[in-house]
């Protein structure tokens, strides 16, 4: 049964910017995906990667399953460290598992934001990838697809609520009984991991609880190991057909997913060359519908005429940002 759940937010990476009244995103460095949105990390990211692989290679207990989000920086944040691992264990004992539901927070939109590459195009530049499904035969699809049309704050924090309580759930079931997990993700993600995995939801959504350096490290050890508590109790089925809709597996209030974690380590930058960097937290809901810095979101979802009318300036993606604030 899982005991161990690792967390790392990605390194520092390249920018992008998006007009917000056409959905419109560019960058000045292209891709290796093609993709605007999805930038490589920057070379000092590169080196932060490199720094993070030698930590990872030595936490205790070691990795057992690598969770990634599909997205080109968190998977090359991982290479140092799965080629690391490959030429100790070899090529074919080393996998990451996309899954999508790990993937970047967009605010909501009327256009659709863009989606990760697929998982062919991932594989040229990634030899480790499976589709996170290949743990599961029975249920062959992505646990939760986000909604191209981007999220409120509560719908992200369910989104990767739902999404961790199947992880965890597979692995559970796993044969092989895996211990540990690590997951690579993005910023907004990883505070949201955190609350979910211990139940633990702020009044205040910016409140700076789980913190998200690049590069930082994160450890969450299990609470209870058996009986019911630790299962998916799922009344609802996310539907990709509707997947704004997204199941609310009440994990708050202390509860947690999969029987609830406690924080151990909190994005711990101390084996970083230059420690903790580019931390970042909620300030607003992201939202592109009506005031990209309202921290209200009925406000921005409420009043489609209004919001379709109302200007608004292009928001950049810095090292920090999608949604007009900065982010991820």
């Amino acid at each position: 049964m899982l005991e161990v759940i690792y967390v790392v937010r990605h390194g520092y990476r390249s920018n992008w910017v998006v007009d917000p009244e056409t959905g419109t995103y560019s960058s000045n460095i292209r891709s290796p995906t093609g993709i605007p949105s999805d930038p490589a990390l920057a070379s000092y990211g590169v080196q932060q990667a490199e720094q993070l692989a030698t930590h990872l290679l030595h936490v205790d207990p070691p990795v057992d399953l690598i969770y990634s989000s599909p997205f080109y920086r968190c998977l090359q944040t991982l290479l140092p460290y799965t080629t690391a691992l490959s030429n100790h264990k070899g090529e074919a004992n080393v996998k990451v598992l996309v899954e999508p539901g790990l993937g970047e927070f967009y605010g909501k939109a009327r256009f659709d934001h863009p989606s990760p590459a697929p998982l062919s195009v991932l594989r040229t530049h990634f030899p480790h990838l499976q589709p996170a499904s290949a743990t599961s035969p029975q249920d062959p699809d992505p646990i939760i697809v986000p909604s191209t049309k981007g999220e409120t704050i509560p719908q992200l924090h369910n989104r990767l609520a739902y999404c961790l309580s199947h992880m965890i759930a597979r692995a559970d079931a796993d044969p092989s009984g895996p211990k540990s997990l690590l997951i690579c993700t993005h910023a907004a993600s990883m505070i949201c991991i955190g609350r979910a995995l211990t139940g633990v939801m702020p009044e205040e959504e910016g409140e700076e609880d789980f913190r998200c350096f690049t590069c930082s490290f994160s450890k969450f050890v299990r609470k209870r190991k058996s009986g019911e508590e630790a299962g998916v109790k799922e009344t609802v089925k996310w539907n990709s057909e509707r997947a704004e809709e997204v199941p609310d597996f009440g994990w708050r209030g202390g509860k947690g997913v999969g029987g609830g974690w406690e924080m151990e380590v909190n994005g711990d930058c101390s084996f970083l060359e230059n420690g903790e960097e580019r931390g970042w937290r909620f300030s607003g809901d992201e939202s592109f519908l009506r005031d990209p810095n309202a921290f209200n979101d009925t406000a921005n979802t409420a009043g489609s005429d209004e919001a379709a009318s109302k200007p608004a300036a292009t928001a950049s993606a810095s090292s920090e940002g999608v949604g007009g604030k900065g982010k991820l």
